[in-house]
């Protein structure tokens, strides 16, 4: 077992279940905090600024790009996204562990920065059907907005074997649990252990 892991960072298409993951996660295991993205885009009716994401304007972010403040950044249609590298060091010198709720490019940056202290898990929607579904019932987004997604889907495929970690998000329940046994096994937990999904 390793327990030297300080970041799991989880990733998935959009639709695919990393929300869903982290928020039980961090009910579950209190060891962890939340990394917080800046973005551009705008807020949501029921987001909250420095919970959700820190929420800045355009000339903001540019100007912490140009500082080097980031650790990873990315422009998403006509958004940008972004993990502070402040955020981050505040955390850990809290000796908390850092979970990551990020697309699969931010990812591949910050692993490539803490390397064995980082730990990637990739959520796998069980079809392209199924995740087209759930894109269409979150009702966050468009029809453009969910095209565009879809399209990403394929080129975020092409990089599921650069992760440590792959599961199969079909049945909740069993992610859930195999998401935690991951934990258990990765990171300096007290009072851990593992549990067997059911079939």
């Amino acid at each position: 077992m390793n327990k030297m892991k300080k970041l799991l960072i989880i990733s998935s298409p959009s639709g695919g279940g990393k929300s869903t993951v982290t928020k039980h996660i961090l009910s579950k295991f209190p060891e962890f905090e939340f990394s917080i993205s800046a973005t551009t885009r705008a807020q949501r009716e029921n987001e909250i600024d420095g919970k959700n994401y820190f929420f800045i304007t355009k000339e903001e972010f540019l100007f912490k790009i140009a500082d080097n403040q980031f650790i990873e950044y990315e422009r998403i249609f006509d958004n940008y996204y972004g993990t502070l590298k402040s955020h981050i060091n505040g955390i850990l010198e809290n000796n908390k562990f850092v979970i990551f709720d990020i697309d699969v490019k931010g990812a591949l940056s910050i692993k490539k920065i803490y390397d064995k202290e980082a730990l990637l898990l990739f959520l796998l929607p069980p079809s392209f059907d199924v995740l087209q579904e759930r894109l269409k019932l979150r009702g966050t987004e468009s029809s453009e907005q969910i095209k565009n997604r879809l399209a990403r889907y394929r080129d975020e495929i092409e990089k599921i074997n650069e992760f440590d970690i792959r599961i199969i998000n079909d049945v909740l329940e069993n992610t859930l649990l195999e998401v935690e046994n991951v934990i258990n096994e990765n990171f300096n937990i007290k009072n851990s252990n593992i549990i067997i999904p059911k079939p």
